[in-house]
């Protein structure tokens, strides 16, 4: 994972991050629901002994949803951000993920450097609409993003 500024480290997310994953989570005002306490495919920043930011993919065959995606509010603007999205789109390569989703409230601005273009919401596959998120975890509203993997 590249481009991560000092002092920072990407990891993968232990059962033992869950509390402050969703206390990140909470802080941001972000869904907490469908976020399994086991983190499976999840990543999370460190800077020092804290955990400063995280991000989940939800992988359905060929297509992943990113979720969860958070920084603490201490840490924004460092690179944390940028760091956790790069290393979840390695991840979900070497998954096999062809394209991944997101749903997003305030970042639409901030995804497409990382190849994500708005989409319109029945362009989604509709095994994604399993997810705690598009089932009502975040709003109607929601602007949705998707970016191809090469």
């Amino acid at each position: 994972m590249t481009n991560r500024p000092a002092g920072l480290r990407v990891r993968p997310a232990r059962p033992a991050d869950h509390p402050a994953v969703a206390g990140l989570l909470d802080a941001a005002g972000l869904p907490t629901a469908g976020v399994s306490p086991s983190l499976a495919d999840f990543l999370v920043a460190e800077a020092g002994d804290a955990l400063v930011g995280a991000v989940g993919l939800e992988v359905y065959g060929g297509a992943a949803l990113l979720r969860s995606a958070v920084v603490g509010a201490a840490a924004q603007g460092r690179g944390a951000g940028t760091a956790l999205v790069v290393g979840l789109l390695e991840h979900a390569r070497a998954r096999g993920v062809r394209d991944v989703y997101l749903l997003t409230t305030t970042a639409e601005d901030w995804f497409p450097r990382f190849g994500f273009a708005r989409i319109p919401r029945d362009a989604v596959p509709a095994e994604l609409h399993a997810s705690a998120e598009f089932r009502g975890a975040c709003p109607d509203s929601a602007v949705i993003m998707r970016a191809t993997l090469a």
